[in-house]
């Protein structure tokens, strides 16, 4: 099997767009985080990844603690939150990519193995779980110098 695909996609990229496409009309788009979402989606060399999106605009919470928000704040700041990381398989045959989801913001997802297909386009990769037609176009994060502390 050839790395091609794995190495291309080790390192960090940057959410462009989060949509899932309209059953009767695909053109039509519905973005479940809003338009403006962001995050990044990191692999590794050693098999591991990490998705976080968020939706712009979550409020803070008022107490501005860590672990001190309302019941009601922790529930905005979760809905318009996505999160999970774990181990990934490339498929290179079939341009297949599969999560293992070890971690989870969503406990509905804790410990599954979801499928995406995927497709590189110059700069970018294009995501799709085949469950729901949800694509995700992420392009290559900007490199940064590490800093030195």
């Amino acid at each position: 099997m050839s790395n091609n695909l794995r190495n291309t996609i080790i390192g960090a990229w940057e959410l462009v767009e989060y949509s899932i496409p309209d059953k009767e009309n695909p053109e039509n788009k519905y973005y479940p985080m809003g338009k403006d979402v962001t995050g990044f989606i990191l692999y590794t060399p050693d098999g591991y990844m990490s998705a976080q999106m968020m939706s712009k605009g979550r409020p803070s919470y008022a107490s501005k603690r860590l672990h001190t928000g309302t019941l009601e704040e922790m529930a905005a700041a979760s809905k318009g939150y996505m999160a999970y990381s774990g181990q990934y398989e490339v498929d290179e045959k079939n341009n297949i990519l599969t999560h293992h989801m070890t971690v989870s913001l969503n406990p509905t997802w804790e410990g599954q193995a979801q499928q995406r297909l995927i497709q590189i386009e110059n700069n970018l990769i294009i995501i799709t779980a085949p469950a729901n037609n949800a694509t995700l176009i992420w392009k290559r994060a900007d490199f940064h110098e590490v800093l030195k502390l």
